[in-house]
C-alpha cells in the first residue's frame, strides 16, 4: 500500500524559542554550493552549512507563505550558499529533470502530495522512523489489559508464525481488517516524579501482523509477518495507515525539559537513528517537529576517602533529540547527531 508525504509546516517555526532569534552559525568550512544525491535529508543537507542543523527553516528563509506551499527538493538540483544579502540564505538551483517547467535557478512554491517512492528529499531519515509511525510503543496498561488477544491455534499449538490461522476473542472488525499483534511489556516511570509512582505509559513490543479472515464472537484471523513468535494470550490492535509527515523542526512555544524514560527493543545505550520515549507530550507543549538537546547525566566521581564531597561529571551536551509522534503524557523522539551513547535517564531540553 503507497503511503502519502504530507507536508506538514508550521508557522511558530520561525516565531517561538529564544534561540531562533539568534544569529545563524555557520559551519567554518561550509559550502558554497551542494549537489542533493539520494538518502540526503533537508536536516543533513542544512548541516553542511549550519552549525545547528535543525534550524534550516531560517536559513532557507520560509516566510508564512513558504510554510504553507513548501519547496521540494530532489537529488540532482544544487543548493547555493546566498550571502549577497549580508544574511546567509539557501537558495535552490532545480535540477532540469525535477524542474517540472519552471525556469532554471527559480523555485516553484506549491502544496504537493507525492508518494514516498517519488524521490522527494524528506526533512529526516524514513527509513528510522518509519516502523513507529502507525505502531504503538507506549499504551495505557487499561487500554492493552482489554485489548482483543490471541486465544487459540487450529491445533493445541501456543506459539504462532506467519502464515499460521489463529483465533482471537473480544475482536470486533470487518474481514480484511489488519490487526498487529503485541508482547505485554512494563510501566514506564516518570523519573521526575519524587516517589517514583506516576506511570506515564505502559510499553509494549510489536511482534507481527495479522489480516480478519472471518469475523465471530471467535474470530479467524491470518497472521501475514512475524518479526518474533507469537503466543496465545498476546494482544491485538488495530493497525492504523499513518501519513509521514515531512516534519519541520523548531522551538517549542514554551521552555520545555524532561527526560528520556526508554528506548526502542529496551536497549540500554542509544545511538544515532535510535527512536526514544521522553517524559514530555502534548499536555507539556511539545509538537510533532519540537527539537530538543540530550545532556548527559552527571555521573558520581568515585572518592579515595569517606571525607571527600559527592562529585559529579558535568552535564555536558550530547546531541539534538527530534521528536515525531506525540502522546499527552510522552512523546517519542529521534536521536540525531549525537556524540556520545543516549542512556535512560539523561535530560532533554529546548535549545
Amino acid at each position: 500500500m503507497r503511503k502519502t508525504i504530507i507536508s506538514l509546516l508550521w508557522a511558530s517555526v520561525l516565531l517561538s524559542g529564544t534561540a531562533v532569534a539568534d544569529s545563524l552559525a555557520m559551519q567554518d568550512n561550509a559550502p558554497d554550493r551542494y549537489v542533493v544525491v539520494k538518502g540526503d535529508t533537508l536536516w543533513g543537507i542544512s548541516g553542511h552549512f549550519l552549525k545547528q542543523p535543525w534550524r534550516w527553516p531560517e536559513i532557507w528563509q520560509l516566510n508564512k507563505t513558504d510554510i504553507k506551499n513548501p519547496h521540494w527538493i530532489y537529488p540532482g538540483d544544487v543548493v547555493l550558499l546566498d550571502k549577497s544579502s549580508g544574511e546567509p540564505r539557501l537558495r535552490l538551483l532545480k535540477n532540469e529533470k525535477t524542474a517540472s517547467g519552471s525556469a532554471s535557478g527559480k523555485m516553484s512554491p506549491r502544496i504537493r502530495s507525492t508518494s514516498l517512492g517519488d524521490g522527494a528529499t524528506p526533512s529526516i531519515p524514513l527509513s528510522a522512523i518509519s516502523p513507529f509511525l502507525n505502531k504503538p510503543l507506549v499504551i495505557d496498561s487499561e487500554t492493552f489489559a482489554a485489548a482483543p488477544r490471541v486465544a487459540a491455534g487450529p491445533d493445541e499449538r501456543v506459539i504462532f508464525a506467519s502464515g499460521d490461522k489463529v483465533y482471537a476473542v473480544g475482536l470486533v472488525g470487518e474481514v480484511g481488517d489488519n490487526w498487529q499483534v503485541f508482547r505485554d511489556g512494563k510501566n514506564l516511570i516518570d523519573p521526575d516524579d519524587p516517589d517514583r509512582k506516576r506511570v506515564i505509559g505502559h510499553q509494549v513490543e510489536y511482534l507481527g501482523d495479522a489480516r480478519l479472515e472471518v469475523t465471530g464472537d471467535v474470530a479467524t484471523l491470518r497472521l501475514t509477518s512475524s518479526k518474533e513468535e507469537i503466543l496465545v494470550g498476546n494482544r491485538l490492535i488495530r493497525a492504523n495507515e499513518a501519513p509521514f509527515v515531512n516534519y519541520v523542526p523548531h522551538v517549542p512555544e514554551q521552555p520545555v525539559s524532561g527526560r528520556i524514560v526508554s528506548s526502542y527493543a529496551g536497549v540500554a545505550e542509544a545511538g544515532p537513528l535510535t527512536t526514544v520515549v521522553i517524559n514530555r507530550g502534548s499536555e507539556h507543549g511539545v509538537d510533532v517537529g519540537s527539537v530538543f538537546f540530550n545532556y548527559k547525566a552527571g555521573r558520581l566521581i568515585r572518592k579515595e576517602s569517606s571525607s571527600e564531597p559527592d562529585r559529579f561529571t558535568p552535564i555536558e551536551k550530547n546531541g539534538n533529540l527530534f521528536i515525531y509522534r506525540v502522546f499527552p503524557g510522552f512523546a517519542y523522539g529521534l536521536v540525531l547527531d549525537s556524540t556520545r551513547a543516549v542512556n535512560v535517564g539523561d535530560e532533554v531540553k529546548t535549545p
